[in-house]
């Protein structure tokens, strides 16, 4: 294991996560800033953020969107603040990568594979609501190269093994630079389902000099995220990804899941990793 460290992400508020699922979904900027700094004190080094605007719905506006990451950044200076620059369902490509070039954040998502995303009921099977979700391979150059452009480092979205191969590709361009960043999504409804043989193949498969970190949705966010440390890997956790605690019962925020990943974590003979040793590990500094 080549670092004793483990990055811990909180995935605070993403899309399809509302109060009514749970109450300590964020909204407002100001509840973004007090669930952030409860995660980093908890263990996070980072945060990832889908904005949203006072109804709950995420948002492409780069002004609250700049509210929200300023929020954070005034309440906890020395947190990673990684933004979303799939940012929700009615965004388009444009909106997408706009306000990441405008904010500039240490870090920014970016996805590599057009595909099905649906809310589903696992229970009966049935879909709730869908939408494709589109990430061609343009998007995939121009996004990249906009973020290397604008002082931005991307964590790669890896759903399935043809994203990681769609990245592999486009990496022949040489629009990225090492370390490369990538965060393995299990569980999303239209991507792949977390099957710990598919995880091994995936972690294979990276190149040299891959930092990766791990989320799962629903119920496969902490046997996920404990094969990640295990295999060496780092670990998101947060409100976004899931609702809920191991034992079935609401979070009380993100922060608790960050409390249970430091926990296993450490249990495992490693360290979580502050955010200055987070960026060294990402290559930020």
């Amino acid at each position: 294991m080549k670092d004793n460290k483990v990055i811990i992400t909180a995935a605070l508020s993403g899309a399809g996560t509302f109060k009514q699922n749970n109450p300590s979904v964020p909204y407002s900027p100001e509840e973004f800033a007090d669930e952030a700094e409860k995660s980093y004190k908890a263990g996070a080094a980072m945060v990832h953020i889908h904005a949203r605007g006072d109804d709950g719905m995420a948002t492409h506006d780069i002004g609250r969107i700049k509210e929200t990451h300023d929020a954070i950044k005034e309440r906890v200076p020395n947190l990673i603040v990684n933004l979303s620059s799939a940012v929700g369902p009615m965004a388009t490509p444009e909106q997408r990568i706009a306000q990441i070039v405008e904010i500039k954040p240490e870090m920014a998502s970016l996805n590599t594979n057009s595909m099905n995303y649906a809310v589903a009921d696992r229970k009966s099977g049935s879909i709730m609501f869908e939408f494709i979700f589109t990430n061609t391979f343009a998007m995939l150059k121009e996004f990249g190269e906009a973020m290397r452009d604008s002082g931005v480092k991307p964590e790669i979205e890896i759903y399935d093994i043809g994203g990681l191969d769609n990245f592999l590709l486009i990496n022949k361009q040489g629009i990225f630079t090492q370390p490369y960043n990538l965060n393995f999504v299990w569980g999303t409804a239209g991507g792949q389902a977390f099957r710990p043989g598919a995880f091994i193949t995936m972690v294979n498969s990276l190149p040299e000099n891959t930092v990766y970190t791990t989320c799962g949705i629903g119920r496969d966010q902490f046997p996920a995220c404990m094969q990640s440390n295990i295999l060496g890997g780092h670990i998101r956790v947060g409100l976004e990804d899931n609702t809920k605690m191991p034992n079935g019962e609401l979070a009380k925020g993100s922060y608790e899941q960050v409390e249970w990943a430091a926990n296993i974590v450490r249990s495992l003979g490693r360290e979580p990793a502050t955010p200055d040793e987070a960026r060294k590990i990402m290559g930020l500094i």
